[in-house]
Parts: structure tokens; C-alpha cells; sequence
């Protein structure tokens, strides 16, 4: 696929796929006409006749020339080049305005068109700190338990600190097999713990349906993990499937969707919102509010939610909060918070400028910009599903205290297995409840909790919550569908 010069990054809080070649960030066209919003070709033009301009690109020439003439180590040209330009991106203080090199540019073209390799995470750029958006289902990441807020410290040892987004996912670059050890800070637990991953190849479907009968309701259950090429075809053709199976009402879950190609959830809307109501607005720097509309002369029959969390971001957020302003629920936790649009112009060379040139707004005009789309019933999920992995460098045993106690024996009340306390004293009840999960796992029943043990409990744990056992969101969503 080629970018065109209109299309826009939906999500460049960079929506990344950190891979051995590839960066995936997802690019929304503005709308489907393509409207041309910038002119073809570089940012700036020659022909510019702002007073005091020559002046000032003068004084950039005028440093470039005295580096290279004069600077004690050679310095290549395109470093100097695009130092400038990154230095001007980053006066912004805007992390999803950026530029990309050809390399990077090259690796992105590659991940829109075809599977990639990598971790499976999507990661922004947070108050300086590189910020796990969300892990991808079924993904590396995922399955080592990374969730939305965890702070990337370090990678294979080496701090991260004072890079930019791009330098910092080479670092988590690898090919497919290899590992890779990442640091990681996670809000509400006191330290710092280190997360092994094997980079594979992550999974291309984006839409997985399911039916569900609640009180007798033939109930369909959409989940959409990203919003790429073909996701709007996915939806539909799976959509049509449940409604010609006679389906009573629909949940669309949305959480863990870091977002995507804008004209995807567009096409998506235009399934669910009808023609008297735009489905979006977009605003520009001086205020000016475009509304946009679908062709839909009635909306659907019968109820909608759509269940969101703090890793529902940009592409998922305008789904979710269309629908909200329809009087539908949105169930779960906040979401992430990503209302502004970035075009992407290319200058000439194969590299490109990310820059923000608008918000986007809600049907009503709003804004979750920094906010995030506020559920209409709110649900956290068992005390389980926030614990960290377990760091152990000797055993924990009987009548020691520490916050890595408590957080194992949230994960041991998660797998039915009752220590008594939560607050990190390894008490005889605890002991006996690490006893009891290592006779039924084939481990020596010492009672203390070592290195294999608490791989073990952090393995249960991961699969537990993989499998939605304990999904109070999902389960609350379809509770509410039919009051």
C-alpha cells in the first residue's frame, strides 16, 4: 500500500508493533473522498514570503555550515539534517508528532501490508517515559502479562531514558526467536521487575465473534483487537452472520484496541450510525468544526454496549464514544485517552513528518483528548488481574512481609487457593495455601514460594484471565443488554 499524502495517523501515540522489521503505526485517512488537506509535496516551500523567514532559515544554514566546517569529529550530513528537524518536532512538546526516517518509513509499509514479527505491544511516548498502550491478543506480550500504563525502563539492561519513541523501539527490535528483557515500572507496585519475552510472529485477525445466550437473549460478541485493512470487511461479514442467526442484541468489545486506520472505523459507523447525526467531528487549529455523516437511514433494532479499558485507544475511543452519544452503554474503565489527528507528509525523500493538525470530537462536539471516553457502567475487574509478576531472588517463606507477598497472594485468592490476607505477611495460612497449589502442580510442597513456584502461580494466573473465567466487565455488559 502507498501512503497517500492525505491520509492521517490515527494513532500515532505510536500504535506500535515492535518487531525485527517492522514499526506498525496506525494511519487513518481523514475521510473517504480523501480530502486534500495539505498541499502535495514538502512542508515548506520555497515560496514562502513571511517576513523575517530567510532570515531565520539564514541563521539555521549558518549553524549547519559552521558544524561541518569546524566540529572536532566528522559529522554526516543527513545526521545534522535531521537532528534540525527532529529538534524542531520535539520544541512541540507533542509526542505524537514526529518524524520518521526511510528506514522507519520503510519497516511501517511493510507492517501495513503483510503479518510482522515482534513483542505485540503498542506503545506511546508518556510524560518521556515509553508507555505500553496495550498488549495484542495472543501476542508475547500478552501472554507475559504486560498491561496499559506499564513504563518501559529498560531494555536487554540498557536504560531508556532520554530517547525518543523510534530510538527506543529499536532497542525492543528483534527477530522472530530471540529474546528480549524488558524493565518494567508498574503503578502501584513499589518496584521495578524484569519481563523475559520471545519475539513471534503476532496475529493478523482482528475480529473474533462468539454468541452467547443471557436470560434466554441469543446474545452476539464482537471483540476488535485492532482497526487495520481488513477489519472493517472482518466486522461486517461477521456482523451480518449473527444477525441473520436471529441475534437478540450485541456487545462490541473493544478493550486492548490500541486503535487504526480511521476509514476502517468510519466504514464501521456507518453500520450503527444513522444519517440525522454525524458519527465525527474534526476540528482545526482555529476552531472550525467538520461534521461527518454516514448514508444509514435507521439504526439497528436491537440493544448495543461496547466494553472499553484504559488500553481502548484513538480508533476504538471515536467507536465507542459515537455510540455512547446514541444512548448506548459502554461498560468497563476509562479509556486512553487520544483525540487528536496527525497528517503524515512525505518530503520528498521517503521520509515523513508526523504532525498534528486537528482533534477529533464526538457526534455532540466533545472531547476526550487526555480524558478518555468515560464508561456509563463502570466495572474494574478482580483484584487478580492488576498483580505484577513475581520477582524472586530467595525463596519467600514463613514469617517474612513484603509487597511481592501480597501481590502472590492476590494471584493465590485468583486461583482458589485462600492465603487469608492480602496485606504481604506470610503467615501459616499462607503457607498452607502455597502447600496446597504446589501438591496440585506436581511441586515439592515446601511451603515456600521459589523461583518455580511463582513462575507457576504467574502461568495459572496468566491463562485464567486469558480464558475470561472472571470477566466482570464482559459479564456486566451482557448483564445490562437487556434492562
Amino acid at each position: 500500500m502507498n501512503l497517500k499524502k492525505s491520509q492521517f495517523v490515527l494513532i500515532f501515540i505510536l500504535a506500535l508493533i515492535i518487531g525485527g522489521t517492522a514499526v506498525y503505526i496506525g494511519m487513518g485517512v481523514f475521510n473517504k473522498n480523501e480530502t486534500q488537506l495539505v498541499p502535495e509535496g514538502s512542508i515548506i516551500t520555497e515560496d514562502s514570503d513571511e517576513e523575517g523567514k530567510s532570515d531565520d532559515i539564514h541563521k539555521v544554514g549558518q549553524a549547519y555550515k559552521l558544524i561541518k566546517d569546524n566540529y572536532i569529529e566528522n559529522v554526516e550530513d543527513q545526521d545534522l539534517i535531521e537532528g534540525a528537524i527532529e529538534g524542531m518536532l520535539a520544541t512541540l512538546d507533542d509526542p505524537h508528532s514526529s518524524y520518521m526516517d526511510i528506514e522507519t518509513m520503510d519497516e511501517f509499509n511493510e507492517q501495513i501490508e503483510s503479518s510482522f514479527e515482534g513483542i505485540g505491544a503498542e506503545v506511546s511516548m508518556v510524560n518521556d517515559i515509553v508507555t505500553i498502550v496495550s498488549p495484542i491478543k495472543d501476542s508475547p506480550a500478552e501472554e507475559a502479562g504486560l498491561r496499559p500504563n506499564d513504563q518501559v525502563l529498560q531494555v536487554d539492561g540498557e536504560s531508556v531514558e532520554g530517547l525518543n519513541l523510534n530510538e527506543a523501539v529499536s532497542k525492543i527490535r528483534g527477530e522472530k526467536g530471540s529474546e528480549v528483557v524488558l524493565e518494567i515500572y508498574r503503578a502501584g507496585v513499589n518496584d521495578p521487575f524484569e519481563v523475559t519475552l520471545v519475539r513471534d510472529e503476532i496475529p493478523v485477525e482482528t475480529v473474533y465473534s462468539e454468541r452467547v445466550t443471557i436470560d434466554g437473549k441469543d446474545t452476539g460478541v464482537l471483540e476488535v483487537t485492532n482497526f487495520s485493512e481488513s477489519t472493517a470487511e472482518e466486522f461486517s461479514e461477521q456482523l451480518t452472520e449473527l444477525e441473520n442467526e436471529g441475534m437478540d442484541g450485541l456487545i462490541i468489545d473493544v478493550r486492548g484496541n490500541p486503535g487504526g486506520l480511521l476509514n476502517i472505523v468510519e466504514d464501521m459507523l456507518d453500520l450503527f450510525v444513522p444519517e440525522d447525526m454525524p458519527y465525527l467531528q474534526i476540528e482545526d487549529r482555529d476552531g472550525n468544526q467538520t461534521p461527518y455523516y454516514s448514508d444509514l437511514e435507521e439504526e439497528k433494532d436491537y440493544p448495543i454496549s461496547v466494553v472499553i479499558d484504559e488500553g481502548s485507544a484513538s480508533a476504538s475511543e471515536i467507536l465507542a464514544v459515537a455510540l455512547k452519544e446514541m444512548d448506548y452503554d459502554i461498560v468497563g474503565q476509562p479509556s486512553f485517552g487520544k483525540g487528536t489527528v496527525q497528517q503524515a507528509v512525505p518530503l520528498g525523500d521517503g521520509s515523513t513528518i508526523k504532525l498534528t493538525f486537528y482533534r477529533w470530537l464526538s457526534p455532540n462536539g466533545d472531547s476526550i483528548d487526555e480524558q478518555g471516553v468515560e464508561p456509563t457502567v463502570d466495572v474494574k475487574q478482580k483484584d487478580y488481574y492488576y498483580t505484577a509478576p513475581v520477582q524472586v531472588d530467595e525463596p519467600f517463606t514463613y514469617d517474612q512481609a513484603g509487597e511481592e507477598i501480597a501481590n502472590v497472594q492476590e494471584m493465590l485468592i485468583g486461583l482458589d487457593y485462600d492465603p487469608g490476607r492480602t496485606d504481604g505477611y506470610f503467615d501459616e495460612e499462607t503457607e498452607s495455601a502455597v502447600e496446597s497449589f504446589q501438591a496440585d502442580h506436581d511441586l515439592d510442597s515446601t511451603g515456600e514460594i521459589d523461583e518455580e513456584t511463582a513462575g507457576m502461580i504467574e502461568t495459572e494466573i496468566v491463562d485464567k484471565i486469558r480464558s475470561g473465567e472472571d470477566d466482570l466487565q464482559l459479564q456486566t455488559a451482557l448483564e445490562e443488554l437487556y434492562q
